[in-house]
């Protein structure tokens, strides 16, 4: 058997099959001892690949962070934040807390995006449009503003009443569903995983061309300026409830809080609460009826609380509606590329870890 046996080198948890070496120490007792050998180059071509990646990742996480002190442009900003999540793909070998973290990467490049337009407050109260909603919301309501019908009808002047408050609540609580929903899937249905990751995704993303193309106002801000007119003088046509509430229960915190979680007031269309919510309700009905119920009965809660406490107009639900209906529509069109896409970086880790 001495001039037939092979050799395994391990790397990590994989095993490269090798030739005998024909370079020989000696012949003891009729047993060979070869000389391990090794493939540098693949060896430094893997290295090459992982330290590349954790670059990308890096950069993706600082380039936001740096944006205002080194005038980075938005695009570049965009391009290397959104590149992270992919260069960890190649980076890491898969696990569940991989997944974890590649979606907190791609949310982080989403909030640098979503945040960017309001680097500049007054170039972009500049630009945002305030009148259209108003009058498309108009025509909704008959006349009528929805949201000032609401809060005529439930509201009680100059105080946030009990139920106000819940409503509030289940307005702050949006920042975890989408993303407590994705996390149910990868714990409960994990096949279902990769799917709802990148529906969830794409409705964020998406939604970003609205807020950069056409800003446009909540209707708190358009009452603020007068386009929204009040019956009377001291009461605003529209109030912001969240505001008065979040004051009152946060006291000094609240400033502060605002400043981190409010990111860009003026990106009203389309409604990206909404349009996420519901994403998240069909994913939980995917993984079962239970969920799928406490799924849609938040999201129609919060549809009401968001038109009722004057942070959007009807007219930005539907236009959320029609964001999450048409991405689901067009997901198998968009299938073949994102496999192909997937294919590329599984062979990318594959060469990085070789």
């Amino acid at each position: 058997m001495a001039g037939e046996d092979l050799t395994w080198l391990k790397l990590g948890h994989r095993g490269f099959l090798q030739e005998p070496s024909a370079d020989r120490a000696g012949d003891q007792g009729g047993r060979a001892v070869h000389r391990r050998t090794y493939t540098p180059r693949a060896v430094r071509t893997s290295s090459a690949i992982r330290a590349a990646a954790w670059g990308i990742v890096a950069v993706g996480v600082a380039a936001p962070l740096a944006r205002r002190r080194l005038r980075l442009p938005p695009p570049v900003v965009t391009a290397t934040a959104g590149a992270a999540p992919f260069a960890l793909c190649v980076a890491v070998r898969r696990s569940t807390a991989r997944d974890v973290a590649t979606c907190c990467l791609q949310m982080w490049a989403y909030v640098a995006t979503y945040e960017m337009p309001n680097d500049d407050p007054e170039a972009l109260r500049r630009r945002v449009r305030v009148g259209y909603p108003v009058a498309l919301d108009k025509v909704l309501g008959l006349g009528e503003l929805p949201g000032v019908r609401l809060q005529r009808a439930l509201a009680a002047p100059g105080t946030i009443r009990r139920a106000d408050a819940v409503l509030v609540w289940c307005h702050w609580l949006w920042f975890l569903v989408p993303h407590g929903s994705v996390a149910y899937v990868l714990l409960r249905r994990r096949e279902q995983f990769p799917r709802a990751a990148a529906l969830t995704y794409a409705v964020f993303d998406l939604g970003l061309i609205g807020y950069w193309a056409l800003p446009t106002a909540p209707p708190w801000y358009a009452a603020e300026q007068g386009v929204i007119p009040s019956p009377a003088s001291d009461h605003p046509a529209m109030r912001r409830m969240m505001r008065e509430h979040g004051e009152a229960f946060w006291k000094d915190a609240w400033a502060p809080l605002y400043d981190v979680l409010g990111g860009n007031p003026l990106a009203a269309m389309p409604s990206l609460h909404f349009a996420t919510s519901v994403m998240a309700a069909h994913l939980l009905s995917d993984a079962g009826p239970v969920a799928g119920a406490v799924g849609w009965t938040y999201a129609a809660t919060l549809g009401f609380a968001l038109v009722y406490l004057g942070e959007h107009y009807v007219v930005d639900l539907l236009a959320g509606l029609a964001l999450t209906e048409g991405v689901r529509a067009l997901a198998p069109r968009a299938a073949p590329v994102a496999r192909r896409l997937s294919a590329g970086i599984q062979a990318l880790e594959a060469r990085a870890h070789a």
